[in-house]
């Protein structure tokens, strides 16, 4: 059963089965008590509704404050946004208004961009949900259940409707998860943290100063290259090298490793505590934790791969040193599953490479591969993982050589993609999460023919999209299994025993997920996660021979994970 809400902002709302035809409807509810209303359907009906509303970010938190959690939804706006994506339609409005606006022919403006502030990939493609244009003489809830109507008619008319209605689902049941996590937080030891900090800055300096230990660092670069240097400044390091006969071109930690002079190991550790200190410092701490607990905000979807973005609280980059603040409540214990080795599992499973899908039935792959490479287990994780990432030459063209003698499906398969997207093409994920097209002046510097373009800068835009899209087929498809498991763990904990309290999933990071549950449950909250690995497993690939192994962690500190 489906059910469309249409809340009015005030705790009361309306509700509308939808029929099975998916345009009948069923009789309208008036309700002032949305939440109320909502936790009877779900504990009324065997098999919870799937609700149907405009964006699960604006409906569902005053639910949960209600202490209501529900099974399922289906989040219009994230649907309309991979629909959209789906046929190249990149910076159109996701909002119902808008959706409606178009299935009826009306002009549209596009919604502006929101950027996440995680993962270093391309621009992410989230649109503030529009909430004008419906207008004012047609109903709110009769316009949501059209625009659902008319995403199942379009869902169905895909090539893989099945994959994408999964994807449709996960994204939502996604959705439900990030408010969730934001509303019961991650558990989170303010004393521990400031002790982390004084640890390795020392004490807390006055508002505006620089912690004592960054300044020690300050004054020892200085006269390391005798002369002040603000360390901050990469303008002011790159003469101070010049000057002493070290050029360099970039002042970036990677580039400073392979550079003779004494003053780059103090440098090193200037940019790692400057970091902490900026990202994660006294400020971040008073700024994102609340009694106790740290509530990330996360933005699903908020990546162009599927993967999450963060509105701020660096969630997704919590430095190790960090992590030793995020500490189990009493009788309670954190269990931690990360899901290694992802996405060379992935690409065997898409790709349909048997002889990548027998290695990757190991717990190890890479010392599976280690065969073809004279049992080097490094050489072989460095080139399937340049395979996956575009690195082509150099020391790595030997490598991936060999892996296309020896996995030569494995390799077409991410192949095809660069040249896909060298040649302006369209790439999908396995459940049809699809890549934004390149935008007109790439078309009219690497396409057009009659345009007057660098051959140079033309081959090399070229090359960069291409390790866009060649790695876009594998992490794209990456994050829909992450979201499968995610999916699967929260239906899983939700059937748990809760006399001693509430499992909770209360953090995401990638491929990895963190639960907080009571210590008499951890037990079953492993098993909840094998299975769900399992489930994710046999819904996305069917009957493969790859794993996707887990690991699992039962810890009272997330650093010890």
């Amino acid at each position: 059963m489906r059910v469309a809400v249409d809340a009015d902002g005030e705790g009361g709302g309306r509700l509308r089965e939808i029929g099975a035809d998916r345009d009948s409807d069923g009789a309208l509810w008036r309700v002032s008590d949305l939440a109320g209303a909502v936790s009877d359907y779900e504990h009324a009906i065997p098999d919870a509704p799937r609700w149907v509303w405009a964006a699960t970010d604006e409906v569902y938190p005053p639910l949960v404050g209600h202490a209501l959690r529900v099974a399922r939804c289906h989040d219009v706006a994230l649907v309309e946004s991979l629909l959209l994506g789906y046929h190249g339609r990149f910076g159109e409005a996701r909002s119902v208004g808008a959706a409606w606006a178009r299935l009826h022919g009306r002009e549209v403006p596009p919604d502006p961009v929101i950027r996440g502030t995680e993962g270093a990939e391309p621009p992410p493609a989230l649109f503030e949900p529009d909430r004008s244009t419906i207008p004012p003489d047609v109903d709110r809830l009769r316009a949501l259940i059209e625009v659902h109507a008319d995403q199942q008619r379009r869902i169905a008319a895909l090539p893989h409707p099945g994959r994408f209605a999964l994807l449709a689902a996960v994204e939502s049941a996604g959705a439900l998860a990030a408010v969730e996590m934001h509303h019961d937080g991650v558990p989170w030891r303010p004393d521990v943290h400031d002790a982390v900090l004084t640890g390795l800055l020392g004490p807390r300096p006055p508002h505006g100063s620089r912690p004592r230990v960054l300044a020690d660092l300050e004054a020892r670069i200085s006269a390391a290259f005798g002369r002040p240097v603000n360390p901050d400044s990469p303008g002011q390091l790159l003469k101070a090298f010049a000057a002493a006969g070290r050029s360099v071109p970039s002042t970036r930690s990677w580039v400073l490793r392979d550079v003779d002079h004494p003053a780059v190991p103090l440098l090193l550790r200037y940019k790692e505590l400057s970091r902490l200190h900026s990202a994660h410092g006294w400020a971040w701490l008073d700024t994102w934790v609340r009694r106790g607990r740290f509530r990330p905000d996360y933005v699903v979807g908020g990546v162009v791969s599927g993967r999450w973005a963060t509105r701020g609280g660096g969630a997704l980059q919590i430095p190790k040193a960090v992590r030793r603040a995020v500490v189990a409540d009493p009788d309670w214990t954190l269990v931690a599953a990360d899901a290694g080795q992802l996405e060379p599992r992935i690409l065997a499973a898409v790709s349909g490479d048997t002889a990548l899908a027998a290695a990757a039935g190991a717990d190890d792959l890479y010392a599976r591969l280690a065969g073809a490479f004279h049992g080097d287990r490094q050489r072989a994780k460095i080139g399937l993982l340049a395979a996956m990432y575009g690195q082509t030459g150099g020391d790595a063209a030997p490598l991936l050589e060999t892996l296309r003698r020896a996995y030569p499906r494995a390799l077409d398969h991410v192949d095809a993609a660069a040249r896909d997207g060298e040649e302006g093409r369209l790439v999908r994920s396995w459940l049809g999460r699809t890549c934004p097209p390149p935008s007109p002046m790439w078309r009219r510097l690497v396409l057009d023919a009659d345009a007057p373009a660098d051959g140079d800068t033309a081959a090399r835009q070229a090359r960069e999209r291409g390790r866009f899209t060649r790695n876009f087929v594998v992490q794209a498809t990456a994050a829909e299994w992450a979201l499968v498991f995610m999916a699967a763990v929260r239906r899983g904990l939700a059937a748990l025993d809760t006399a001693h309290g509430v499992p909770r999933l209360v953090f995401f990071q990638h491929d990895e997920l963190v639960l907080h549950v009571p210590r008499r449950s951890a037990d079953d909250a492993v098993a909840v996660l094998r299975a769900a690995a399992e489930e994710a497993r046999t819904l996305m690939f069917g009957a493969t021979p790859v794993r996707f192994p887990l690991d699992v962690a039962v810890v009272d500190c997330y650093a010890d994970a």
